[in-house]
């Protein structure tokens, strides 16, 4: 009876606990300096490794558009739980979702979190791009234009 107990006492400790780490979080997302107001900036939000880079787009976790407004625009993925999340916004200028690219670089402009340059040598990937989501948070992204 007294093991019964001690178990009943420790599940309910553990359920209890498990509740308490499900915080849930507001992420705003920031984009300045657009070249121009032309289509939408596309934002997609990331939460596995491996996900990122995502031609395609088609490993991200959420997604949103948004209309580009005085050559800026900014979107918010309400309610996230706490976690590690990466970002990747596409300047999506012939509004078709996907990246178009010249002969090798992508012809529209693109960004990721942590990153303000992209090259052969700074390849993004999901490691370099992700944050802690711990509080709700506001985050700047430079689009890059090759």
């Amino acid at each position: 009876m007294k093991n019964l107990l001690i178990i009943l006492l420790f599940s309910a400790f553990a359920f209890s606990a498990l509740g308490q780490n499900d915080k849930y979080y507001d992420l705003k997302l920031v984009v300045k300096d657009l070249r121009n107001n032309t289509g939408v900036l596309q934002f997609s939000l990331y939460n596995k490794k491996g996900s990122i880079p995502d031609e395609d787009f088609e490993k991200f976790y959420k997604n949103g558009k948004v209309k580009i407004k005085n050559n800026k625009a900014e979107f918010t993925f309400r309610v996230l739980k706490g976690g590690t999340y990466a970002i990747n916004i596409l300047h999506d200028e012939n509004t078709d979702g996907k990246i178009d690219k010249g002969f090798i670089l992508p012809i529209e402009g693109i960004g990721f979190s942590n990153f303000t340059s992209i090259g052969f040598t700074n390849r993004p990937n999901f490691e370099k791009a992700s944050f802690l989501l711990n509080r709700d948070k506001e985050v700047e992204v430079k689009i890059i234009y090759m």
